[in-house]
């Protein structure tokens, strides 16, 4: 299905552009984020054998929302809490794709929380 909103279709180009130029291995697999206007949503994926090691979400169930309100603070717990399943998965080493978008605000605070987490970029 052809999407036709501007803002969608630049924003495929540029993951389309990104793309060209990250791939996600066993060793080093891809760090992958969408958000949406409530959510933010982060995978683990290995581009070669073609599947997700790990995800977190706000929306998982093992997610409980700290204290804290807003949605960057939540985005930074996602991202401490990708990084500990990554962690015992046996994933120290990712690469990051932003998805598109421009590294600000949840963005920037998911892979801040990763770090955090103890993941390498």
């Amino acid at each position: 299905m052809a999407r036709t909103n501007q803002k969608t279709v630049a924003r495929d180009k540029r993951i389309k552009r990104i793309r060209k130029k990250i791939l996600g291995t066993a060793e080093r697999p891809r760090l992958r984020v969408f958000k949406s206007s409530k959510h933010i949503y982060a995978q683990v994926i290995d581009d070669v054998a073609g599947h997700t090691m790990c995800a977190m979400s706000t929306c998982d169930k093992s997610f409980a929302p700290v204290d804290e309100k807003g949605k960057i603070a939540k985005a930074h717990q996602v991202g401490v809490l990708l990084a500990q399943k990554a962690k015992e998965n046996g994933i120290d080493k990712v690469v990051f794709d932003r998805g598109g978008y421009i590294y600000i605000g949840r963005v920037k605070a998911l892979s801040d929380g990763a770090r955090e987490g103890g993941l390498e970029f």
